[in-house]
C-alpha cells in the first residue's frame, strides 16, 4: 500500500485555528461499519452510542510547555522543543536552527534562569541537552516555556489549558491527545451515570506526531518510539469489560496504540510500561479495540492509516470527502469522528 493512497484535498480554511468555547459543542461524524452509514451529530451526543458496561479508554498524558526560546552563550537566537526525558535533567530535543547547535554549545534561557549544554546528537539529528537550574523543573518550565502547538496552527492560544484534556494528569507530552479535547467534566460524569466504565492509559506523545511519512511504500515507514504506562486498576477495568462482551472504545489513536501494543492475541491486557513503535495500518488485526473516537487527520499521515485499519480505507476517504463538503473542522482543534 502506498502513502499516496491516503491523499485527499483539504481546503486550508477547514484547518481549525482555535478551539470552540464549549469543548463538547464540536461536531461528531458517526461511521457505522455494519450499516455503512454516516450520521452528523454533536460531540455531546456521544452517550447515545455507548452502553452501560462499555469501557471508554482515555490517555491521561499532560502536555508540558515544551517550547523554549533562548540564545547561545556566544550569541544567536535558538528555539528548543523538548521531546522526551532521557534522565533526570537530560532530554531529547528538536532544535531550530539545528545546524547552529553543536555538541558542547552552551545555551541560556530566561536571562540565566535556565542554562543548558548540548551533550549529544541522535541518528535522526535531534539534540540531547542537559539543563542546569535552581529550584523545581516543572515550575521553571511553566514560567519560561510555551505550549508546543502543531505547525498548522498559526494563531497564539489565549488559554493554554485548552490544549490539555480536562483529565490530563501525567506530564510528559510534546503534543496533546487531541481526540480527548472534546470531553468536558460534565460529559464524563454523564457517561459514568449511564454505566459507562472509564479507564486511563498514559502515552507521552512525541516527535512522531509532527513527522510526515516520507516513503511511498508505507511498510518502510518507521514510527518514533513513545513511552506508555498502564496500571493494574485500569487493566482490570478494561479486561472486565472485554470479558463481559462490552465494547472497548479507544479515545484517540494514542490510546489505541497503547492497548494494541500490550494486548495478547486473545485481547487480554496486563499492567506494564515501556516504549512502543507500533504502526497500525490497513491489514492490522485489532485485538482489543472495538470502537474509536478520533479527530480528522492530515492527508497521508500515520493517523489516517490507523483509522483506515479499523474501517475500510475507501470508506474512510469517502467520509473525509463528506466532511470537507459539510465544512467539518480539521486537525487538533477540529471536530470528531466516532467509528462504531
Amino acid at each position: 500500500m502506498q502513502t499516496s493512497d491516503f491523499k485527499f484535498e483539504l481546503p486550508e480554511e477547514l484547518i481549525a485555528q482555535i478551539p470552540l468555547e464549549d469543548r463538547s459543542e464540536s461536531r461528531l461524524m458517526v461511521l457505522n461499519r455494519e450499516q455503512q452509514t454516516i450520521e452528523h451529530k454533536h460531540f455531546y451526543d456521544i452517550a447515545t452510542y455507548l452502553e452501560a458496561g462499555d469501557c471508554l479508554v482515555l490517555n491521561d498524558t499532560k502536555v508540558i510547555p515544551a517550547r523554549l526560546f533562548g540564545r547561545k552563550q556566544t550569541g544567536g537566537k535558538i528555539e528548543i522543543l523538548i521531546l522526551r526525558r532521557r534522565e533526570k535533567d537530560i532530554f531529547e530535543t528538536l532544535v531550530k536552527p539545528g545546524k547552529n547547535a553543536k555538541i558542547g554549545d552552551k545555551l541560556v534561557f530566561g536571562e540565566g534562569l535556565l542554562n543548558a549544554e548540548v551533550i549529544d546528537k541522535t541518528e535522526e539529528g535531534n539534540r540531547i541537552i542537559k539543563f542546569e537550574y535552581e529550584g523545581i523543573w516543572e515550575e521553571i518550565l511553566e514560567k519560561l516555556g510555551e505550549m508546543p502547538l502543531p505547525p498548522y496552527i498559526t494563531q497564539k492560544l489565549a488559554n493554554k489549558n485548552r490544549y490539555q484534556t480536562v483529565y490530563a494528569k501525567n506530564e510528559g507530552s510534546a503534543a496533546a491527545p487531541t481526540a480527548g479535547l472534546h470531553f468536558t467534566k460534565e460529559l464524563l460524569e454523564r457517561l459514568k451515570a449511564k454505566g459507562v466504565r472509564i479507564a486511563y492509559v498514559t502515552l507521552h506523545v512525541g516527535l512522531g506526531t509532527f513527522r510526515p511519512v516520507k516513503v511511498e511504500n508505507i511498510k518502510e515507514h518507521k514510527m518514533h518510539s513513545e513511552y506508555y504506562y498502564l496500571d493494574e486498576t485500569n487493566a482490570k477495568i478494561i479486561n472486565q469489560a472485554k470479558q463481559n462482551g462490552k465494547s472497548i472504545v479507544a479515545v484517540g489513536t494514542t490510546s489505541t496504540r497503547v492497548l494494541e501494543s500490550i494486548a495478547s492475541e486473545k485481547g487480554r491486557i496486563e499492567a506494564c510500561s515501556g516504549d512502543t513503535e507500533i504502526f497500525i495500518k490497513p491489514g492490522y488485526n485489532f485485538k482489543v479495540v472495538d470502537k474509536l473516537i478520533t479527530n480528522f487527520h492530515l492527508p497521508e499521515s500515520t493517523l489516517i492509516m490507523l483509522v483506515s485499519a479499523l474501517y475500510d480505507r475507501e470508506k474512510v476517504l469517502e467520509a473525509y470527502k463528506v466532511a470537507v463538503n459539510e465544512h467539518y473542522r480539521f486537525f487538533s482543534f477540529g471536530d470528531a469522528m466516532l467509528i462504531i
